[in-house]
């Protein structure tokens, strides 16, 4: 099987041809992980990392180029991914003190190029459809990022109270997730009473109550895994009613995508799904209230379907659907296979699930039900 990066390095290459460019520059952190395997973020606030990758057009060595206080971690520890596909790494140096990497950027490239940030002389190039869809020899990978996100989530939820507050229970995540290898962009945490009013539950010192939502996107080694569990101290009557009315909205979003991805549809077609669903199930127009979800990826969303997306469903590529009723929610990461249908990659195995009907296709996928725990 041909490594990742090989088949990677081909893209951007097809790409550059079509310009034509001589190279592509990627500075942000994301479009270098998704070449190099590795994290060169030092300050999360901003768009590019400390280090970048020339990509030639003409396949030849990818040039690293960096400041000379990082050169040592970044090549031992952030780009193994190039020196295992077995391509040639030419390092190029500046002075932490003398630049920038945008203008060291700038400085060394060649007269036709391109590159992921606005660099002046340089033209832009947003290399997201590169990144679609996932070399199978990277699947495995993600498929284990994906089991320890979960692991992690499921491992905070089970020793939550009705007592902890939101922040404690993200503070929890967070610690978790860090100990396995991962960053958080996003951990989102609501109890029984926020969210029920708020879609997007950033945490508080409000106490969970009745009820918990944790909702976290991680990244390791450049992939984004998303995933939501419930945990239910005392929960209200209307709880389950309505989160199997989001895991329905959910299971019919994952055959949908599989229908797209197996007859060339697009975003748009999938999320008329979504919405036909909620409609039949009775929540006509809760798809307003919050977005859906799409494509997952080397970013939280590598797109979001909406009523006029035309992003093509592409496979095999992991998807993570995200449907709310009122006070309830439905989130896993899955991964759409043409061949071999859908798979829910934040399955454990340890975590009660029921097999969902979707609505207008035949398939039915599992997906996680609220935990009942302790009050």
């Amino acid at each position: 099987m041909e490594h990742p990066a090989l088949v990677k390095r081909r893209r951007v290459a097809d790409a550059l041809a079509q310009r034509p460019l001589e190279e592509l520059w990627l500075c942000r952190p994301e479009n270098v992980a998704w070449l190099g395997g590795g994290d060169v973020v030092v300050d999360a606030a901003s768009e590019i990392g400390v280090a970048a990758l020339g990509v030639p057009a003409d396949g030849g060595a990818v040039r690293l180029l960096t400041p000379n206080n990082e050169l040592d971690r970044i090549r031992e520890e952030e780009v193994p991914a190039l020196e295992a596909a077995g391509i040639d790494v030419e390092v190029d140096l500046y002075e932490w003190h003398e630049s920038s990497l945008p203008a060291a950027v700038a400085d060394r490239s060649q007269e036709a190029s391109g590159a992921d940030v606005p660099i002046e002389g340089v033209a832009e190039v947003d290399p997201a459809t590169l990144r679609t869809p996932l070399p199978e020899g990277e699947l495995e990978r993600y498929q284990t990022a994906s089991l320890g996100t979960a692991q992690a989530v499921e491992t905070v939820a089970g020793e939550l109270t009705g007592e902890t507050t939101e922040r404690e229970a993200a503070a929890a995540l967070r610690r978790e997730l860090t100990e396995r290898g991962f960053a958080a962009p996003v951990v989102l945490v609501g109890g029984s009473e926020r969210s029920l009013r708020h879609r997007h539950f950033t945490p508080t010192t409000a106490s969970l109550d009745r009820f918990g939502h944790l909702t976290v996107v991680a990244e390791r080694g450049g992939h984004n895994v998303a995933v939501t569990r419930t945990v239910a101290f005392d929960p209200p009557e209307w709880l389950r009613e309505r989160h199997d009315a989001a895991c329905r909205v959910a299971a019919t979003a994952a055959a949908a995508t599989l229908d797209a991805a197996r007859t060339g549809g697009t975003a748009a077609d999938v999320f008329d799904a979504i919405r036909t669903a909620y409609d039949e199930l009775g929540y006509r127009g809760e798809w307003r209230s919050h977005h859906q979800g799409g494509a997952i990826g080397y970013e939280s969303r590598e797109w979001t379907a909406d009523p006029a997306s035309m992003a093509p469903v592409l496979e095999p590529l992991p998807y993570a659907w995200n449907p709310t009723v009122q006070g309830a929610k439905c989130e896993d990461t899955i991964l759409v296979d043409a061949e071999r249908g859908v798979d829910v990659l934040t399955s454990t195995g340890d975590w009660p699930t029921t097999r969902y009907d979707p609505v207008g296709f035949d398939d039915a996928v599992a997906f996680h039900d609220p935990l009942e725990a302790n009050p």
